[in-house]
């Protein structure tokens, strides 16, 4: 680990980012999937020392820099967070062009983003606000049925976003901001459930996210939700992959036609507008929001800091 990173952060309709300008490890593999993999493997140090307390919390996503590997794209990113690396992440692709955006290294229009489950195109828009075109996403199962102890049968839905969720539309707990800790130990004994039932993605990957969603508060959302993330933290923002996920599902449902746009309330009341286009069984979701600058700041690694890597959660 470097004695010194130095970091821009930010955050997406509430939900922070920490992007890696310098002091990042130099990752091996050709492509950024493989690469994503040397980070998860080989520098635990690096990414708790970066998200976790004294220098941060279970909250932050960390993106960290790579060079692309697939033609036509800007850049290459990397994101985790306190237990891993993610596949892909809405909000955290909003605050890595804002960022780059700010330090003048991204300017407005389109931009192919390389991350490690494919390319992804995010447009900086004049007014600031950026669109994501996320990976192709879809439903793999509706109205899936398990077990959970203390709340009974919860029914959801298994769908792909850029990473797995189990979205469930009438929870058994409000989706209300003074209800935060009961959607948290509700959320978690869902995925603890769907482990235990052995309930999967696609080839047997977990599902780390739950979603669960509620009328919305704002007079201009169609729905609020409540995203548990992978490590125990709720998502501020609606959930870039979450929503993707969400219109997944809409479109399997003839419930959203292709371009109609759906908006999306998170738990703490900001929003994330989201469209469609078909791609055979699945989709191609488009979903803007703003991210705002934070701090620039430099991270300092004193070798003799018993919490040089964090403090474990």
């Amino acid at each position: 680990m470097s004695a010194r990173v130095k970091v821009i952060d930010s955050h997406t309709e509430g939900e922070p980012t920490r992007l890696v300008l310098t002091g990042g490890p130099t990752l091996r593999g050709r492509t950024v999937a493989e690469q994503a993999a040397d980070l998860a493997n080989s520098y635990h140090d690096f990414r708790m020392g970066l998200l976790l307390e004294p220098r941060g919390s279970d909250v932050w996503v960390g993106a960290l820099l790579v060079p692309p590997t697939v033609e036509d794209a800007s850049i290459g990113v990397i994101f985790f967070n306190n237990v891993g690396v993610l596949g892909m992440c809405g909000h955290g692709t909003m605050g890595v062009v804002a960022s780059l955006a700010d330090l003048g290294r991204l300017q407005v229009g389109e931009h192919v983003i390389d991350t490690p489950v494919g390319p992804v195109s995010a447009t900086l828009r004049p007014d600031g606000a950026v669109t994501v075109l996320n990976v192709r996403s879809y439903r793999l199962s509706k109205s899936v049925q398990v077990a959970v102890p203390g709340y009974g049968t919860v029914v959801g839905d298994i769908a792909y976003g850029g990473n797995w969720f189990f979205l469930v539309g009438n929870p058994h707990v409000a989706i209300d901001p003074e209800r935060l800790s009961d959607l948290t130990v509700y959320a978690t004994a869902i995925k603890n459930a769907l482990r235990s039932a052995g309930i999967t993605g696609a080839g047997g990957a977990e599902i780390d996210h739950i979603e669960l969603f509620g009328r919305p508060k704002r007079a201009d959302a169609d729905s609020k939700n409540f995203v548990l993330c992978p490590g125990n933290a709720y998502d501020r923002s609606p959930c870039g992959t979450g929503t993707s996920a969400k219109l997944a599902c809409l479109a399997a449902d003839g419930a959203l036609p292709p371009g109609q746009v759906w908006r999306q309330e998170s738990i703490i009341g900001t929003k994330f507008e989201g469209t469609y286009t078909q791609d055979g069984d699945g989709v191609l979701p488009h979903i803007t929001g703003r991210a705002y600058i934070t701090a620039e700041s430099t991270l300092l690694f004193d070798p003799s800091d018993p919490f040089r890597a964090g403090i474990p959660v």
